[in-house]
């Protein structure tokens, strides 16, 4: 490969890295090419972005980053591929989903919300991470709570003090 082609590659990588916030770093060698194939549809449809990269490029992109990735470099061995998320835990519940049939891929690395984490053993913790939106949606139904309940006393008091008034204009 020249050089002119390692320096277009690396730019576009950089280019995906610097649009999607999460990345995670994923080993899936040995899969063969409808595996591969299933697994690209899947990220498709989930809007992941599914890159196989050599590890000196992938490496080069994260050094040109304004974004410290300086601690993925040590899981930059063997076979790399990345999946790229606006969502930071959408692409662990893919792996996860996809391990229902297959034993890859695994997670060496990923690197959410400025947090690094290694290992496959993270997998699970990455899944129960909530996004940003669902943590905006809890934030909202937690300061509605309290309103719904000031109007519901007050919507079930109007109907009791109108009994209570109407039983008294009939006692008279």
């Amino acid at each position: 490969m020249k050089l002119e082609q390692k320096s277009q590659i690396v730019d576009a990588i950089a280019k995906d890295l610097a649009e999607y916030p999460n990345v995670y770093i994923t080993d899936i060698s040995g899969f063969t090419v409808a595996t591969v194939n299933d697994l690209r549809r899947l990220c498709f449809r989930r809007d992941i972005k599914l890159k196989v990269v050599k590890n000196t490029l992938l490496k080069r992109a994260m050094e040109q980053s304004s974004v410290d990735y300086s601690d993925l470099y040590k899981t930059l061995e063997g076979s790399t591929s990345i999946m790229l998320s606006t969502v930071g835990n959408a692409p662990a519940r893919l792996i996860k989903e996809f391990r229902g049939k297959n034993k890859k891929p695994f997670l060496k690395a990923a690197f959410i919300e400025e947090c690094a984490y290694f290992g496959d053993e993270q997998l699970e913790a990455l899944c129960n991470i909530k996004s940003r939106e669902e943590l905006i949606g809890d934030i909202v139904a937690l300061l509605q709570s309290p309103a719904k309940n000031v109007i519901s006393a007050l919507q079930s008091g109007k109907n009791k003090l109108a009994g209570i008034v109407k039983t008294l204009s009939e006692k008279e």
